[in-house]
């Protein structure tokens, strides 16, 4: 789960980390009050989305020449300006995809004085098995850009459970920064209490992109991304107010409530399988015989018929899918079940696209009776590969 920049800095604070002062708002009209808050001349007016690239991206409904997601503001009026100007507009950055993402919420900050911008990030880091610490000179670009043209410009620095952030670490990272003075001794601080934060609230990724040294020399964290880790959030109802389902997809959403791994894609083959491998082999082949699967989607090893009659019918829901390819391999899942489910989802909401079974496994012969006899129009498939082509060649309409 991800939350936004705001709610993500507040986070922070209260684990003592040095952030500037903001405001969110939600409407133009808080505009004024909350600029009237912050100790000014210079102003931060940042668009709130669950995307990075916003500084460089660019409102669909503006043109080509308007300013980005991030804008700076001299004055109260140039706030309120720029809050009229990007809230309930379309923001279309790298990470978000040419649909973009509406802003409906925005973060007004206090401004800062730059001398340095860097890169720190905390993840877990699975070929050590440890939480690390990434940093870099280079903060404020694209990391994926640093690491594919300076790699050597990226220090990975991993921590060691059992004692925590030491000394060592800490000086290992403001070396890996170029910190020395004051800016070296906020970071004494302000890396043990990151990973605190980190390991705490159960995050997957923790992400200052900028952490600047400002011309007083005084680390601030400028930027601030968090991710979650999903099957830990029972542990943080407070973390779990901070969701926003209006940045997620209604179809990852409804998939939630049933338990069910669902990942929206951009084909338009919908993918109903077993097991995370399997489901990654199915999309893989549908590529390799020249379509795009629709979505990720894995019932589990334990899925019940109401599990899959409601996978079913988030994939037909999606009014991009074309096609259907059903592929399970019976194991603690039994073949019948999914048959049983299949067929009442289909008499719910009705079939208007080709659909393709392969079952294998335990209870087989029984699953595919009961689909032959159902008296629905599918195409049975009797393996992978004969699944994928017969699919791909139902959607083509060959």
């Amino acid at each position: 789960m991800n939350i936004h920049e705001y709610q993500a800095k507040a986070l922070l604070k209260g684990y003592g980390a040095p952030v500037a002062e903001g405001v969110a708002i939600f409407s133009a009209a808080e505009a004024e009050a909350a600029a009237k808050q912050l100790p000014g001349p210079l102003y931060v007016v940042k668009s709130q989305i669950h995307a990075g690239g916003r500084g460089k991206g660019k409102f669909t409904e503006l043109g080509p020449d308007a300013k980005g997601g991030v804008r700076l503001a001299k004055s109260i009026d140039e706030v309120v300006a720029n809050v009229k100007e990007m809230l309930g507009n379309t923001l279309v950055t790298k990470q978000t995809g040419p649909v973009g993402k509406q802003v409906n919420r925005l973060y007004i900050e206090d401004g800062a004085d730059i001398d340095r911008e860097l890169y720190l990030s905390l993840l877990v880091d699975r070929t050590v098995g440890q939480v690390a610490f990434v940093v870099s000179t280079e903060g404020g670009m694209d990391i994926e850009t640093v690491a594919h043209d300076t790699p050597e410009k990226i220090i990975t620095v991993a921590i060691d459970p059992t004692a925590g952030v030491t000394d060592a670490d800490v000086k290992a990272i403001c070396d890996a920064l170029k910190l020395s003075g004051e800016a070296a001794s906020d970071g004494a601080k302000l890396f043990p209490l990151l990973y605190k934060a980190f390991v705490e609230k159960d995050m997957a990724l923790l992400e200052v992109n900028p952490l600047i040294v400002m011309t007083s020399g005084r680390l601030r964290v400028l930027d601030a991304k968090m991710s979650f880790d999903g099957n830990a959030l029972f542990r943080h109802p407070d973390v779990m107010e901070l969701r926003d389902t209006t940045e997620e997809d209604a179809k990852e959403i409804e998939a939630s409530k049933y338990d069910l791994a669902y990942v929206a894609l951009d084909g338009n083959i919908g993918c109903m399988v077993n097991g995370a491998g399997l489901a990654m082999a199915t999309m893989d082949i549908i590529k390799l015989y020249g379509a795009e699967p629709a979505n990720f989607l894995d019932v589990g090893g334990g899925a019940t018929k109401e599990k899959v009659t409601a996978a079913f019918k988030i994939i037909t829901a999606d009014p991009a899918v074309k096609g259907i390819l059903v592929n399970i391999f019976g194991g603690i899942m039994k073949c019948d079940v999914i048959a049983e489910g299949v067929i009442a989802a289909v008499k719910e909401v009705g079939l208007e696209v080709p659909l393709v079974v392969r079952l294998e496994g335990t209870n087989v012969e029984l699953g595919k009776k009961i689909i032959n006899e159902s008296g629905l129009n599918v195409i049975s498939a009797d393996d992978l590969d004969d699944a994928a082509q017969k699919i791909v060649a139902a959607v083509k309409g060959n």
